[in-house]
């Protein structure tokens, strides 16, 4: 059956699982199989960590905000680079079908990328948003607030990574899923202990991981 499936699929497309199981057409097509099955469970892990870690941010933010001025909305006038502030306006323009509906602030962040949550939590943002706000998005992290925000921005980082390759069905077979899923229960935990316990115990990962052939 496999031999059929190979000019399907393509020889190249399962050129990393070829060479990972000695050139073994059977073997290699378990190996997709599995990094299918791996790419929906780190689908699963990483959709809940940017839910948590959005709304965490949003509700500082939000916060921050209102501290400058009442009823302000951070989207309005949180310092951002070009690249963040095209972000929030293609969220905006998504969440309100380019202005033909009433903008509710829920709906956009819904459309903001985790890509863009990424950056947001990076050195660049240090002084203006984390020290000030964004920090306390993680309250269990470390103490250090610089090394706070290195671990968050790096662990940040690596999941978007990896979300992307399995989002676009590459091959991550040879990664060292067990380190990203210490990254994602980190992050979780360092939300709250409650999110940590969740994810923990929602999470088909450390299964899949077990079952790589």
């Amino acid at each position: 059956m496999y031999s059929e499936l190979l000019p399907l699929v393509t020889a190249e497309r399962l050129g990393s699982y070829l060479r990972a199981s000695g050139r073994d057409v059977s073997d290699a097509f378990a190996l997709y199989e599995w990094n299918m099955r791996a790419a929906a469970s780190i689908m699963e892990l990483t959709s809940m960590v940017e839910v948590l870690a959005r709304n965490a941010l949003d509700r500082e933010l939000r916060d921050w905000a209102h501290q400058r001025r009442a009823g302000a909305s951070w989207l309005d006038f949180a310092p951002l680079d070009p690249e963040g502030s095209a972000d929030i306006q293609k969220a905006r323009d998504r969440a309100t079908r380019r202005g033909r509906q009433a903008e509710v602030h829920g709906r956009v962040i819904a459309e903001l990328p985790l890509g863009f949550w990424r950056f947001l939590v990076e050195s660049r943002y240090l002084t203006a948003l984390w020290i000030p706000a964004t920090h306390r998005a993680f309250p269990d992290g470390d103490p250090d607030l610089r090394t706070r925000q290195k671990e968050v921005a790096f662990r940040m980082q690596q999941l978007n990574f990896v979300r992307n390759r399995a989002a676009h069905h590459e091959p991550i077979h040879s990664r060292d899923l067990g380190r990203d899923l210490q990254f994602a229960l980190d992050l979780a935990a360092w939300i709250s202990p409650a999110a940590g316990s969740w994810v923990t115990a929602t999470t088909s990962l450390p299964s899949i991981i077990s079952s790589k052939p």
